[in-house]
């Protein structure tokens, strides 16, 4: 039986601080990726096994993956590589996880659960900052509203940075910067669609919509059919948010996206120690009913990318356990609502009513 688990893309930004907790922890996997160079000196320098194969040879990922009970794939974009991942998985019997938040790379994944079951796999994608801790908020509202029918989500992050991987799969993405759910269906919207002023534990901020994975996964979870998530942004971004949205379209273009790219992997690391150990991230999410009912409540976490660390490594351990049904299933179905709270760092507020004039709106749609 199958015993051992590897973190594909280890040699990558969160791959990496991933690797590290996994070891911090007592874990040992099997660190893999494409590039020999850097996964092979990463797995010396932790004394750990290591496995080089790319993603474009269904035979070769399935060497790669064997003898392997569970796999953390942690390379972007997802919308490109977790597909043969998943394919790769399900040949092998080998349970999945992965870090992404982009909706496409997740309704995939969540499109071959009925294939899942029957081969006896686990399918979590987004054990990382996208989307635990927003899916367990997501489930303890809709726990307090069962009849919710709007459910708001947002973050923000204070004194962050963003690494390589996150960039690159913003560029993968463009111009698709705008997606909500109304009445259960997903509906791309422009970027910027709306935006409102949002009481986080830190104080108020503005925040605009953004296309991020609880679209899909605090669905899957609550079942509430209309769902928006925001993200703070300056004022700046927000009074031109008009503008910006004219210039989307050229981001579309592939010449432009391997060039900015390009520019990304030249000059973009990650957040350095320092930088990750003084952000924090703070989340806020918002239930209302038909009558008018609401409910709220905050959630303050590490920095994203630590936050992901703790995360995707708490659940492969809990995935090699066991612990976790075959299938695909939210952070919240296969862990629980409080499982954020107990990840290092994160403190949530109770779920309370909230008075109709606390956050005002500005739609730019």
């Amino acid at each position: 039986m199958a015993n051992e688990y590897l973190i594909y893309g280890a040699n990558g930004y969160t791959g990496e601080l991933i690797a590290r907790e996994a070891v911090r922890r007592g874990l040992r996997p099997i660190l893999a990726g494409r590039r020999r160079g850097p996964v092979e000196a990463l797995a010396t320098q932790l004394e750990l096994p290591s496995r080089v194969f790319e993603l474009d040879e269904p035979g070769r990922i399935d060497e790669g993956l064997n003898g392997v009970a569970a796999v953390l794939h942690c390379a972007g974009p997802f919308v490109r590589t977790s597909r043969p991942m998943v394919e790769a998985c399900l040949r092998t019997h080998t349970h999945y996880l992965d870090i992404t938040g982009e909706i496409p790379a997740i309704e995939n994944v969540r499109s071959r659960s009925r294939a899942a079951r029957e081969a006896g796999v686990a399918l979590l994608p987004c054990v990382g900052f996208d989307v635990v801790p927003s899916d367990c908020l997501a489930a303890r509202l809709a726990a307090a509203l069962p009849d919710a029918t709007h459910l708001d989500l947002a973050f923000s992050s204070e004194r962050g940075a963003i690494s390589r991987g996150t960039m690159m799969s913003m560029v993968e993405a463009a111009p698709h910067f705008g997606a909500v759910r109304e009445q259960g269906e997903i509906v791309s919207v422009p970027f910027a669609f709306d935006v409102r002023k949002i009481e986080f534990s830190c104080g108020k901020r503005w925040a605009l919509t953004l296309p991020w994975g609880d679209i899909v996964t605090a669905y899957v979870t609550t079942g509430v059919p209309n769902i928006r998530v925001y993200a703070s942004a300056p004022l700046g971004v927000v009074r031109r948010a008009r503008w910006l949205r004219l210039l989307l379209p050229a981001l579309g273009l592939r010449p432009v996206k391997h060039l900015l790219q390009w520019w990304i992997g030249l000059k973009v690391t990650g957040p350095d120690t320092e930088t990750r150990s003084a952000a924090r991230a703070h989340l806020w999410g918002e239930v209302r009913n038909a009558a008018g009912d609401t409910r709220t409540a905050t959630l303050d976490t590490p920095d994203g990318y630590s936050l992901t660390a703790a995360s995707a490594v708490e659940c492969l351990r809990r995935v090699m356990e066991g612990a976790v049904e075959p299938g695909f299933q939210t952070p919240a179905q296969a862990f629980g609502t409080f499982f954020v709270d107990e990840l290092p760092g994160v403190t949530a507020s109770d779920v309370v009513s909230r008075p109709q004039d606390s956050c005002s709106t500005a739609s730019t749609g």
